[in-house]
Order: structure tokens, then C-alpha cells, then sequence
């Protein structure tokens, strides 16, 4: 079981034209989506409301196989997030936060005590309590737990920026794996070179670094060799999601194909893993809003490793 914990929110999408579109989202609320709809068994550990919109967020874990045994629900209001995309499709975020749901999570429930793997990240690193709840439950993880940590950087949302640097580094120091784009590092350590950051951090422990580039490609980072990913060229609806689904689809792959931590340090393999990443994204990156794809819409072959 991957236990992936974080906020489920609702983006209230805005186009060029001003046309609004409420659609499901919250960075981990994405990836479990992802991880559930490509067949691996998955739980959500996130606080969900009990108003409508919570009620389809719910709904929705189920419908693409996300168990939800480690779902804690609330009666506060579901949080908002206004997206708003430019012409390229990249969105803009601003979130309505106080006294919602997801950052309301204090407890961990048994169902995410003993996973195969945890993947964490974006506002359940910013939000408290949620933030400190996170980052003691992935502490107190077995050793032999793999962990992914995505900052995935909310600049609008943090209001004391050293102490979310300090909790980030924190949960960095439990990963496996840690996945960052070029935004996230400027705002962890401005001015430092993405790839120098990511050497900073396998130098520090984490076997496996990705540096996500957009349309330049994925870096993969580790101490025994770098190697850049190229990007696969496709035409962008918007790119609400997309590295939520590269994060799930990169879990999902490495365990599928019978990996664990011990492989990580491997350059060729992450970079198998990152490819195909990269397709689950490119996908998402076709449609409106984060709707990952199903295994059937992946090549037959996706989850076989080339020897």
C-alpha cells in the first residue's frame, strides 16, 4: 500500500475568457488519484469535509480506486484554490484557507502506519497543522518505508517562510526520493543552481533527486551519476496537475516494476522510471484540469523495465 498524504482541495479553474470550471484537485489529492487510477493499491491521508464538495472529492477517491482508510472527515468548509491560466496553460494559484478543511489535520490514522511507500508534499508541508502532523508521522515511518517528498513550492500560502525552509529540510532528511522543479528551488534556496541544490541533497542522504524542467526535461540526480530526461513534445491544455501525475506515475512504475530503495541510487533505472513519469504527465497535460490517466490510455509495455 502507497500512502499519500496531503491536502484535497477544489481549483476553481479560470481561462483566458473568465469562464470558471470547479474541478477536484490539491497536489496529493492528484498523485493518489494517479497512483489509484494506474492499479496500485493506494490510500489518501488527508482531512476531507463533509460538505458537498468534500462529498465529491470523496466520491471521486473511490471511483479511481483510492482507498480511503486513512481519510479523516471534517465539517469545516472544503478549501479553494482560484487557478488562473495563461495563454501557455500554466496556472497562477490563490487559495482561501482559513478555517477549511485541509490544513485541519491532527491525527494519523492505523490504515498509514506501516506503508510500502509515502508520497508527501505541497501544502501539507505550508499548512499547520497538517505540516508538523506530516512531518511526525513520516519521522516515525519503519526505516524500510520508501519516501518521496514533492515542496512543491506555494509561496502565496506561506507566511513565515523560514520555518517552512526548516520543515521542508526536515522531511527531506527522511526521503528517498525528492522531486523538485526549477520554481521550488529558487524559492528553498534563491540564487543556488537547481542542480546544485539536488547535489546538496544526495550529498546529505536522499539516494534519488529530480529536477523538473517543463519542456526542457528532467534532470535525475544521484551520487553515482546525472542524466537529463528529454521532455516529450505534446500540445498543453493547461498544466494544472501534471506534476502530480509524474510523481504518481514514477511511484507507481518503481514498485510495479519490483523496485525498492536500494535501486534508487541507480541513474539508468530512475531515468527508465522518469520517462516513463513523464508519459503519465504528458497525458494530463492534454486535458483540462488534473484528470490523470487510466492504465489503458499508457502503452502496454509502460511498466517493463529495458534491461
Amino acid at each position: 500500500m502507497i500512502v499519500v498524504a496531503g491536502e484535497a482541495l477544489v481549483d476553481l479553474v479560470i481561462d483566458t475568457a473568465g469562464a470558471v470550471a470547479a474541478k477536484l484537485g490539491g497536489g496529493p489529492y492528484n498523485v493518489a488519484r494517479t497512483i489509484g487510477r494506474l492499479g496500485r493499491s493506494v490510500t489518501f491521508l488527508g482531512a476531507i469535509s463533509n460538505d458537498r464538495f468534500g462529498s465529491q472529492l470523496f466520491a471521486q477517491l473511490a471511483a479511481d480506486g483510492v482507498s480511503a482508510d486513512a481519510t479523516v472527515r471534517t465539517d469545516l468548509p472544503t478549501t479553494l484554490a482560484a487557478a488562473e491560466l495563461n495563454d501557455h496553460g500554466a496556472a497562477t494559484y490563490h487559495f482561501y484557507l482559513a478555517g477549511t478543511s485541509a490544513p485541519s489535520l491532527t491525527e494519523v490514522p492505523a490504515a498509514a502506519l506501516a506503508p510500502e511507500a509515502v508520497h508527501a508534499g505541497t501544502l501539507g508541508l505550508a499548512l499547520e497543522p497538517m505540516a508538523s502532523t506530516l512531518v511526525g508521522y513520516l519521522q516515525g515511518l519503519p526505516n524500510d518505508t520508501m519516501v518521496m517528498i514533492d515542496p512543491n513550492c506555494r509561496a502565496g500560502v506561506i507566511t513565515d517562510r523560514a520555518a517552512y525552509v526548516r520543515r521542508v529540510d526536515e522531511a527531506c532528511r527522511r526521503a528517498d526520493v525528492v522531486k523538485v522543479s526549477n520554481d521550488d528551488t529558487e524559492y528553498l534556496a534563491p540564487g543556488v543552481d537547481p542542480l546544485v541544490y539536488a547535489r546538496a541533497l544526495t550529498a546529505g542522504g536522499v539516494a534519488l533527486v529530480l529536477v523538473t524542467c517543463g519542456a526542457d526535461g528532467t534532470w535525475v540526480i544521484t551520487a553515482a551519476g546525472e542524466q537529463l530526461v528529454p521532455a516529450q513534445r505534446i500540445e498543453v491544455a493547461d498544466t494544472i496537475g501534471a506534476g502530480d501525475s509524474f510523481g504518481g506515475g514514477f511511484l507507481t512504475w518503481w514498485l510495479g516494476a519490483g523496485f525498492g530503495r536500494s535501486q534508487l541510487a541507480d541513474p539508468a533505472l530512475a531515468a527508465q522510471a522518469t520517462a516513463a513519469a513523464q508519459a503519465v504527465a504528458g497525458i494530463t497535460c492534454r486535458r483540462v484540469g488534473a484528470d490523470p490517466p487510466r492504465r489503458a490510455e499508457l502503452p502496454d509495455d509502460w511498466h517493463v523495465p529495458r534491461p
